[in-house]
């Protein structure tokens, strides 16, 4: 019954201390914290993406309804497709202001009422146009991706 001094491990080899286990996970949960940020981030980019593409749509449209009607004067959301609330499947709302002799075509971020997850992100994104002038540009106003 006597055990060969070789097999025995003492207890500094059994396992990592409690301290070790802290630090590892305060080391990962600052590292998930960092990804998480920039992830929301970049989700946030994709959005505003697909707001570009839409007020793109609605550029087209009005432009449109523009050589149609020779005026911007009585041009309606539903001639550019689009309308003045948070749906249930956007992120924006669309509208139009100013229609005289430029166009300021604008898509707001939802706060409530559509896909908010992030609430907090409130920003205006505007696009100026002006057909006659071939003039056309983008600005952000508020918490911008």
């Amino acid at each position: 019954m006597f055990t060969n001094p070789k097999n025995i491990v003492s207890d500094k080899e059994h396992g990592f201390t409690l301290i070790e286990l802290i630090v590892v996970i305060i080391i990962v949960g600052i590292l998930a914290a960092l990804g998480m940020t920039q992830c929301s981030k970049i989700v946030e980019k994709s959005r505003l993406a697909e707001a570009r593409i839409r007020i793109g749509t609605m550029k087209q449209l009005a432009y449109e309804y523009y050589l149609n009607n020779g005026t911007w004067v009585g041009m309606g959301l539903a001639d550019v497709g689009v309308d003045n609330t948070c749906t249930s499947s956007g992120f924006y709302r669309y509208w139009i202001d100013n229609p005289s002799n430029y166009l300021n075509l604008v898509g707001t971020r939802c706060t409530s009422g559509g896909k908010t997850p992030d609430a907090s992100a409130t920003y205006t994104y505007y696009l100026h146009y002006n057909p006659g002038w071939a003039d056309a540009h983008w600005t952000c106003e508020g918490a911008c991706p």
